[in-house]
């Protein structure tokens, strides 16, 4: 791994500290210029045009994704987010009453807005499963809790919003198949971080994004669902891509994964991720995520000199996001000021993990997450900026 070829192929680090890589990454050059050179080539021959003129490398984009979480190609769909995603693949499970889904105490507020929309429509059942001493899901718990036969559903974030913890997902993955329970898997935070490979997970399903530590463009994310779900699962909403009429009363659901998307897309954000893919690929996600983790166990230590912060960090193994608070300083008001010093982190809200923050006592705290183009050094001169704030 050249890693001053990285950072110079990422044009940010010239001007700035980007620790927000857990909101938007800071995209790679590669990726950034193929969005661009497509929408110029659009604009000089035309949408439809440049789309039949790219339609191979368009097609191999769904091969890129694969190969990176070790999926078949006509188990990915191609998705503007990943809440998009997970929405998406979430209300067309055919929910009926008294059906319980299992999800951790760190889940994204967004699942739980779904969760009890459908509590309160469905009548299904949510569980919010206990945690170890580290703050994973407690696998013993979720084991006695399967074995009652109820459970249609697991859902856990594998990497939540706010802090460094990494869920257990192969041990997951491994009492679902044992009980025969469907296992959807949110991945936003990990697909780029650490190796995601569904085989391994032995997932049913997995919602990822583009933008956070895949590198790739705003607008773009990709769903896996495993093969032997596609003849009975229902889309909730189907077009002309999704679907075919197969007379003037009936139709025919695509047979792939595609049956999650619509015919309108953006082409050029597509090819966008594709190249972020191969990018991560080629560097080696093994690689990247020690580099990753040596750099947040390196901030997480140098912040604990600090007098006055305090992390919030959970987990035996943590990843590259570092959640801490200043004593009698808001959160949002340290972002904007580490901002004006050409210091990027961002806030995670209490709204948006509302279950763990209401159980820890926490209100909105600093999230500064790392990647593998960030230094040593970068993480020195954030501590003497915190050290510096009035």
């Amino acid at each position: 791994m050249n890693f001053e070829n990285i950072r110079k192929e990422t044009l940010g680090l010239e001007n700035l500290i980007h620790f927000n890589s857990a909101g938007s990454s800071l995209p790679p050059r590669c990726v950034t210029d193929t969005v661009v050179n497509y929408l110029v080539q659009e604009g000089q021959v035309g949408g439809y045009e440049q789309f039949e003129i790219e339609a191979n490398r368009l097609e191999f984009v769904y091969d890129q994704i694969s190969q990176l979480i070790n999926a078949n190609r006509e188990e990915i769909a191609l998705m503007e987010s990943a809440t998009r995603a997970w929405i998406s693949l979430f209300y067309s499970l055919e929910w009926k009453k008294g059906q319980v889904i299992l999800t951790s105490q760190t889940d994204y507020a967004s699942n739980f807005i779904s969760y009890l929309q459908l509590q309160k429509e469905k009548g299904v059942i949510l569980e919010v499963l206990p945690q170890s001493k580290h703050g994973e899901t407690c696998l013993q718990s979720l084991e006695n809790r399967l074995q009652k036969g109820d459970v249609k559903l697991v859902s856990l974030s594998h990497i939540p919003t706010n802090g460094g913890l990494i869920q257990p997902v192969e041990q997951v993955g491994a009492l679902t198949q044992k009980y025969n329970c469907l296992f959807l898997l949110d991945a936003c935070q990990s697909v780029g971080q650490c190796p995601t490979d569904v085989q391994k997970i032995q997932c049913d399903f997995l919602t990822a994004t583009g933008r956070k530590y895949l590198r790739g463009p705003r607008g773009t994310g990709f769903l896996y669902v495993k093969k032997k779900h596609f003849s009975w699962l229902n889309p909730f909403s189907l077009d002309l891509f999704s679907a075919n009429l197969t007379s003037k009363n009936s139709y025919e659901v695509r047979q792939d994964a595609r049956m999650f998307e619509s015919w309108e897309s953006s082409p050029a954000l597509r090819l966008g991720l594709g190249q972020a893919c191969e990018y991560a690929s080629k560097l080696g996600i093994e690689n990247t995520f020690e580099k990753i983790k040596q750099l947040g166990n390196f901030l997480r230590q140098e912040l604990q000199q600090v007098n006055g912060i305090e992390i919030h960090d959970l987990g035996k193994e943590k990843g590259g996001i570092v959640s801490f608070t200043l004593k009698n300083k808001d959160s949002l008001k340290v972002k904007k000021e580490l901002s004006q010093r050409k210091v990027n982190v961002s806030v995670s809200y209490k709204t948006s993990t509302f279950f763990d923050m209401e159980v820890r006592g926490l209100g909105d705290i600093l999230r500064a997450s790392v990647h593998y183009y960030n230094t040593e050094e970068e993480v020195l001169s954030f501590i003497e900026t915190l050290k510096g704030l009035p």
